[in-house]
């Protein structure tokens, strides 16, 4: 039978619950069982889909193509495991099935309230996918924090849990602030005893505290928490900001949350195997060289909004030995300024995905920057499209090629809308979703990269490249290096001759991990390592 561990947070929010949640299942996987994961937002968007990068960071999409939380892309990364639409259930969902429900007559007449219908629905979406998954453990994060509002069904549910399944299956994790204040130097504990009263005001005791706080809480904070709380001196662990979130496991392994969990749940084996991992992310890095990677988009302001991207990078970057630093870059800015210096200390640019005309011209001028001066350039989604317009308007001379998402008068669009797509007026959970096979053309830096000749990799996207432009486009060396099986789509387009300028339709950030980089990332930063930057030529000589 499933066992269920349920994490909360308090205090505040973005204190990395998700990771916490992450470094837990990895914990418990290297132990040889089997973990998947839930998270339960409680928002009423029926998904993250429709929501701007500004209010929830990058949409990450599952392999069976639902449109998700960011934090299942932690979850992913850390557990090395593919994730479906069972991991993130919200508000917006469950009310929808609800209503949907009493609308035909499921309830037979009752009055419908949040306990038990909405509660009931919560419940049977962690026992579908424990069912379904048929994992050893299942970890539930409850976003938001305790004390939400709009938060407290999915916290009555939870509750609920431990007389369904058994206390001896469930156990209840609490992720809270310690401030430090500054004036007495200390890190303060009466907003986590206030945090975990009004957990425990909502029927739930936790069984373990992990205290979040920029420096390592000593002993006698942590016996003050536990004295306060009612929970186990050894219970109360501390979760010290790190300079590697994926140390966080190997941390909290050390600080013997693992072997609660372990011995709680009566596993057989309790030591955990975390040496490889330890080896990548603990490994002298000192003696590495430095690139700069320049990432242009329309969000630069919020990192999270392309953290997929930034992580599939530091992996490729573990990869090759090398440190990649990160220069954000708005393309707005470009529009409005120019290029000028802004380009001259990187080793490579990205061009990551997104949506309407805000910033393309940038964009566009990064592309030609690049494939001018042979800068690495990987393109994604977007910036696969924004490759091949720039391309077009500048080496076959359509200097009006646009694509029609921005541009619908254009007189060459070389990016168009994909088939049935037009008649679609929902804008959620519509485009191409999810994974799908792509046929690599041998010979190409697509191919040698992968080193297979099929590939599967996941797509948000609802434009595509024009057919009509491909032989023209080929024979000037825009190279379709990755098509669909029936060739009908493009899929991976590169520029013949240079050392690296590849766009991808798909997002290939969604399939990389610490200890398993994804092969074109792991390209891409090949070449960029050994590219001089302007004033910098005798780099390349040093290597």
């Amino acid at each position: 039978m499933t066992n269920f561990i349920f994490v909360t947070g308090g205090v505040v929010s973005s204190l990395g619950k998700g990771i916490a949640v992450a470094s837990i299942g990895k914990m418990i996987k290297s132990r040889g069982l089997k973990v998947s994961v839930i998270k339960l937002d409680p928002y009423l968007n029926v998904d993250p889909g429709t929501m701007s990068p500004y209010q929830h960071g990058e949409v990450f999409v599952t392999v069976d193509g639902s449109e998700t939380d960011l934090d299942l892309g932690h979850y992913e990364r850390f557990i090395d495991i593919e994730l479906t639409s069972m991991s993130n259930v919200t508000s917006g969902q469950i009310y929808s099935e609800v209503i949907s429900n009493e609308r035909d007559g499921k309830y037979l007449g009752g009055t419908i309230q949040i306990v038990p219908h909405v509660t009931d629905a919560i419940r049977s979406h962690i026992i579908g996918l424990a069912d379904k998954s048929e994992a050893d453990v299942v970890i539930v994060e409850v976003g938001g924090t305790v004390g939400d509002i709009e938060g407290q069904p999915f916290i009555e549910t939870i509750r609920q849990m431990r007389r369904f399944v058994g206390q001896d299956k469930t156990f209840y994790i609490h992720l809270t602030l310690l401030p430090h204040l500054a004036s007495t130097d200390e890190l303060k504990t009466k907003p986590t005893q206030h945090s975990v009263q009004a957990l425990r005001g909502m029927g739930i005791q936790p069984d373990a505290i992990l205290c979040r706080a920029d420096s390592y809480v000593e002993e006698n904070v942590r016996d003050k928490i536990a004295l306060y709380c009612d929970v186990l001196p050894e219970a109360i662990i501390s979760l010290p900001t790190l300079d590697n979130v994926y140390k966080v496991p190997i941390h909290l392994e050390h600080e013997g949350l693992g072997n609660l969990i372990a011995e709680k749940f009566s596993f057989t084996s309790k030591r955990a195997d975390l040496e490889k991992w330890e080896e990548i992310t603990t490994c002298d890095t000192s003696n590495w060289p430095e690139i700069t990677v320049g990432i242009v988009g329309k969000y630069v302001e919020l990192h999270d909004s392309y953290i997929s991207v930034t992580e599939a990078l530091k992996h490729a970057g573990m990869f090759q030995k090398v440190k990649v630093n990160l220069k954000w870059i708005s393309s707005e800015l470009i529009e409005q300024n120019g290029i000028r210096d802004l380009f001259n200390d990187t080793n490579g640019l990205v061009v990551p995905g997104g949506f309407d005309s805000r910033g393309i011209e940038g964009m566009i001028e990064t592309a030609k920057y690049a494939r001018e001066n042979e800068i690495p350039y990987f393109g994604l989604c977007l910036g696969m499209q924004i490759m091949v317009i720039e391309y077009t308007r500048n080496k076959l001379g359509l200097r009006n090629a646009n694509s029609l998402e921005m541009s619908e008068s254009t007189e060459d669009p070389v990016i168009s809308l994909m088939d049935g797509q037009e008649a679609l007026h929902s804008t959620g959970g519509t485009m191409r979703l999810g994974s799908y096979a792509c046929k690599l053309k041998l010979g190409t830096l697509t191919s040698k990269a992968y080193g297979v000749d099929i590939v599967n990799e996941r797509h948000r996207h609802r434009y595509e490249f024009n057919n009509a432009y491909r032989e023209k486009l080929e024979k000037s060396g825009l190279i379709a290096s990755g098509t669909s099986p029936d060739d009908s789509l493009v899929e991976v387009m590169e520029v013949h001759g240079h050392p690296f300028m590849l766009g991808s339709q798909f997002h290939p950030e969604f399939g990389s991990r610490p200890e398993r980089p994804h092969p074109l990332f792991r390209e891409f930063i090949r070449v960029a390592k050994n590219t001089p930057t302007e004033g910098d030529q005798q780099y390349l000589f040093d290597q």
